[in-house]
């Protein structure tokens, strides 16, 4: 009952600010803080995505190098192994030839034993090598197998991170089908997932507040957000290259844009299970379009929301540290 209260009492004040047509100062200043935090992060993120690439195409090129080293150790080892079998089977004949001798000529004898122990001098020199070879053999063998499972680690956590998006990204798909051709798409790129909501699905021409229709679609996005509390949210507002005229506080299609941002954020926050510090609203005006402002159409695509889902940095961090 109580928390009835309370969403009832945050949708009055939502609806006052609404009616206000205004966003405070300080409101204003934190949500810019939080784009430009945001802005840091993404980049942040790019810069590890392509370490993490980096270091796992360094470990595959330092696997190969192991694998050859490791088959040059194994070719090295057969041919001292065959030498060894040699200089073994000489000897052999040689004590054979010793135990004939021996009944025949004390002369011979000692010739033959001095044959003897330089064979056997040699037989010990290659079990030597022989053994250091077995011995780097072995090291370079835990080496390959610690850079082997190297590579699978770092494989694993691009496609855990890759799937865990791909999951969110259906979900999100599943939650909104009501609107589907209606103005609405999801997309994953570059490990993200992205949510374009056009404005004649939220806005009317020249206003912020959020109808009826978008209102539903925005809820059933945040109850998808609100089971997955370590995404970054940024909520983005877009205006096609035509000039603001209204009158009022706005001045700029990118004060129309930041208050449409701004009044998406604010109904997922009526959702208790969003961590509001996961909420970023930005306005980015009519400079970052998708389609060409020369037509009707393109015009319409480039009036958007696009709310960016993030996975956050914490993983990947910690793994790339470790290197």
């Amino acid at each position: 009952m109580q928390s009835n209260m309370i969403k009832k009492s945050i949708f009055t004040v939502f609806t006052l600010v609404v009616l206000a047509s205004c966003v405070s100062p300080k409101i204003y200043k934190d949500l810019e803080a939080k784009y430009a935090d945001l802005k840091k992060e993404n980049r942040k993120l790019s810069t590890n995505n392509e370490a993490l690439l980096s270091a796992k195409t360094a470990a595959e090129n330092e696997l190969k190098q192991l694998q050859s080293a490791y088959d040059e150790a194994i070719a090295q080892r057969d041919k001292l192994q065959g030498e060894y079998n040699a200089a073994k089977a000489n000897l052999d004949n040689m004590k054979a030839s010793y135990d004939a001798l021996e009944k025949n000529s004390s002369a011979a004898i000692a010739a033959n034993s001095q044959k003897n122990r330089e064979l056997l001098a040699q037989l010990e020199a290659k079990e030597q090598a022989l053994a250091a070879e077995n011995a780097r053999l072995e090291k370079l063998k835990k080496e390959l197998e610690n850079r082997s499972n190297r590579v699978a680690e770092l494989e694993q956590v691009i496609v855990s991170k890759d799937a865990a998006m791909t999951a969110l990204k259906n979900a999100i798909s599943r939650a909104l089908t009501d609107f589907e051709g209606k103005g609405l798409t999801v997309e994953q790129r570059d490990g993200k997932v992205y949510v374009s909501m056009e404005n004649k699905l939220l806005f009317s021409s020249g206003s912020w507040a959020v109808g009826s229709e978008g209102t539903r679609a925005v809820k059933q996005l945040g109850t998808v957000l609100g089971e997955n509390p370590d995404i970054a949210v940024l909520i983005e507002g877009h205006t096609d290259d035509v000039p603001y005229t209204g009158n009022g506080v706005l001045t700029s299609n990118w004060d129309l844009s930041t208050k449409r941002a701004t009044a998406i954020v604010n109904i997922l926050r009526q959702n208790d299970a969003i961590n509001p510090e996961n909420l970023t609203a930005a306005g980015r005006g009519e400079f970052a379009p998708v389609a060409s402002n020369e037509t009707k159409e393109g015009k319409a695509k480039n009036r958007r929301i696009e709310v960016i889902l993030t996975p956050k940095l914490d993983e990947l961090s910690k793994l790339l540290s470790e290197e």
